[in-house]
């Protein structure tokens, strides 16, 4: 994701504390956190509901102002596993997040937390943070400007609750540690994703090109969680972007490997299932290839999101049925903040064999073309953008500073379109992030803060694989961790000057400050030494305005009552059909109801009803409106496609909570008339 195509989210608040996170824990009843032994694991797995706002604020990915939450299609979750070295009592944490991007607010806020509930048991070396990067999330959780700025502003309510929410899907699976063990398995998928950017792809050194002869990375990776011969948990990495459900798109949802871990976790009750990213920079799922006409295998967006994601969900059991042993035990986790702006690069990380260095952030004019095979919209170029986003003004973004000549050589052939990196009052992305390697049995994850392409991770993992004495197959690149910072892509590439190469955004020997600062890195964990923490980060939360106006107080409809039914179905509906009901509601975002639902289908069973999807079923959708003129009303529309082999008599039920302007919640029920599936 990028800075053009970016818009950033707004949120969710939820109380971890008081219990407002959804928490499923894996299949251990009892846990034993911390119980030392003469050997072998321990292993915990738990997710939690981290869903943000899903009305009335900006969603994150797409950077399109216009693109604002009205509704949801799937709640977004936090899956963490944990890994105990019962021998060692070295232990890893990861956890994967249906979000666009974990922030560096998001990983000083989660580590903060679990400092204060757990102690020093858990810290920025061992504690993983991922996203899937779909572009259906909550905008505005980010303290960096660039990433708030389609959101126009902070958004606390969303950053709570995603905060929360990986909060306590940590705790979960820390409360779930019990002996068990862990196996990796490998597979391909080949018609899951496509070169984006071939013309930059096809600069690279031929051999290179060759380890990925249809210019994709179709490996498939997945690490088996059990205990005492069950099943608790699955991490399946795979290369796509999580642009199946375009710019177009207003509901929030996990996409296609949101799909992927609901499709898992439904067929296999019991087990947490994760779907993370590894570099998926130049991967997208839009396999057409079309330009502004996202694509692929159909032309029907939501239906590509579930093909896709059930691609990904097979080809993650296949691997899954043919794991192996580890040959190597334990787990270990190494490291170290290094300030991305001014790295001094050794001649031999460069391709030329001459010194170079980084500088601070430039997003280059390429960026402003978006990455045209993932959007409907071509947003406006970010500088045409900011003459009429007031937050610009708000931030200081009409006072630009000048860019010195040696960054504009350093940067050179990318044009500098916004210099993000020296804006007041402080840089508008992270510039001093956290590089982390972890290792979990034979597996080595290279935990990188960017969307790294696929030649550029091949150079990463094969220098952190020589470093460690590993082989390549074993070392895989964890993009999207711990912070973001746009694109990694090779030199060769960056020359091109692609949307990938204009959102690199470090200048052209990026990725070579990454090869060298890795190489020390991996070097460190091989012989057991410490590089130290490095640079501290900046605090950037102080200062975090939002400019959208809060919720007024909720209204009923004129004439009307909470909960009243505005549009009943009809009376009688086949499989494949969609019922439609609606409602007077209020403001969704009045309570994110994590662990409950905003919607029902029920069926008719005896004298009672029983439910049979919730708004987190992919058969359902909840869209959110104002009536025209309305600033104070709600409308809720409830959508069910009824699935195969469904029978019987059913009906709708709409949640919701209204609020009084002293801020007193007030429960609403909505149920529709019953209808019949034939």
């Amino acid at each position: 994701m990028d800075l053009t195509r970016r818009g950033l989210l707004a949120g969710a608040a939820a109380t971890v504390g008081a219990g407002a996170a959804t928490v499923i824990a894996g299949t251990s009843a009892s846990a034993a956190p911390d119980s030392p032994g003469t050997g072998g694991l321990l292993v915990g797995c738990g997710s939690a509901d981290m869903t943000g706002a899903i009305a009335g604020q900006g969603m994150m990915g797409y950077s399109n102002p216009e693109q604002v939450a009205m509704g949801l299609l799937q709640r977004c979750w936090a899956r963490a596993f944990i890994i105990v070295d019962q021998a060692t009592r070295e232990r890893v944490v990861f956890v994967t997040c249906d979000i666009a991007c974990v922030f560096e607010s998001h990983h000083i806020g989660v580590l903060a937390e679990l400092r204060r509930r757990l102690g020093g048991l858990y810290t920025d070396r061992n504690v993983n943070i991922n996203a899937t990067h779909n572009h259906a999330s909550c905008g505005g959780t980010a303290w960096d400007f660039a990433y708030s700025l389609a959101a126009f502003g902070f958004k606390k309510n969303s950053y709570q609750a995603e905060v929360d929410g990986i909060v306590a899907a940590i705790v979960a699976a820390h409360d779930d540690l019990a002996p068990g063990t862990i196996s990796v398995g490998r597979g391909e998928l080949g018609d899951a994703s496509r070169n984006r950017s071939k013309v930059a792809f096809d600069r690279n050194p031929a051999a290179e090109r060759r380890q990925f002869p249809d210019a994709i990375d179709p490996t498939v990776t997945v690490l088996r969680l059990q205990r005492g011969g069950r099943d608790v948990g699955a991490i399946t990495w795979f290369a796509t972007h999580g642009t199946s459900l375009a710019d177009h798109n207003v509901l929030i949802a996990g996409d296609n490997k949101g799909y992927a871990s609901h499709r898992w976790e439904s067929d296999e009750p019991g087990i947490v299932a994760a779907f993370p990213q590894t570099n998926a920079g130049d991967m997208t799922p839009n396999l057409d290839l079309a330009r502004f006409r996202p694509s692929g295998p159909t032309r029907d967006n939501k239906l590509n999101c579930a093909l896709i994601g059930e691609r990904q969900y097979r080809s993650g059991r296949a691997a899954f049925t043919r794991t192996r042993p580890m040959r190597r035990g334990g787990v270990d986790s190494i490291v170290h903040y290094v300030d991305m702006s001014s790295v001094s690069i050794d001649g031999r990380y460069t391709p030329e064999g001459r010194p170079a260095s980084t500088t601070p952030a430039m997003m280059g004019v390429a960026a402003a073309a978006t990455s045209s095979e993932d959007n409907y919209e071509q947003p406006l170029p970010f500088l045409s953008e900011g003459t009429t986003n007031p937050l610009v003004r708000v931030l200081g973004g009409d006072r630009r500073p000048p860019v010195s000549p040696w960054i504009r050589d350093m940067q050179a052939p990318k044009l500098i379109a916004f210099p993000l990196g020296i804006m007041p009052p402080a840089p508008w992305i992270p510039q001093v992030v956290p590089l982390q390697i972890l290792r979990i049995g034979d597996l080595v994850l290279v935990a990188v803060p960017a969307e790294v392409t696929v030649v550029a991770g091949l150079r990463l993992r094969s220098v952190v694989a020589d470093a460690l004495g590993v082989t390549l197959d074993d070392v895989l690149l964890q993009g999207y961790s711990n912070s973001y910072t746009q694109y990694v892509t090779t030199e060769q590439e960056y020359d091109a000057q692609q949307y990938e190469g204009g959102e690199t955004q470090f200048g052209r020997w990026t990725l070579s400050a990454y090869l060298q600062e890795f190489e020390r890195l991996a070097r460190a964990m091989a012989t057991g030494r410490s590089l130290g923490r490095g640079p501290a980060r900046p605090d950037k939360s102080g200062f975090q305005p939002d400019l959208v106006p809060p919720v007024p107080a909720d209204r009923p409809i004129a004439g009307r009552r909470y909960g009243d039914v505005l549009r009943q179905p009809t009376s009688t509906y086949r499989p494949g059909q969609t019922v439609v009901a609606e409602f007077v509601g209020a403001h969704p975002n009045n309570d994110f109801r994590h662990g409950g639902t905003y919607l029902e289908v029920q069926r008719r069973v005896g004298t009672g009803w029983e439910t049979v999807a919730d708004d987190n079923d992919w058969s359902t959708e909840f869209h959110w409106s104002r009536p025209p003129g309305s600033p104070d009303t709600s409308r809720v529309r409830v959508e069910w496609t009824v699935p195969p082999r469904m029978r019987g008599r059913f009906r709708i039920r709409y949640l919701g909570d209204s609020r009084a302007r002293s801020g007193r919640l007030s429960p609403i029920v909505g149920t529709s008339d019953a209808f019949t599936i034939v």
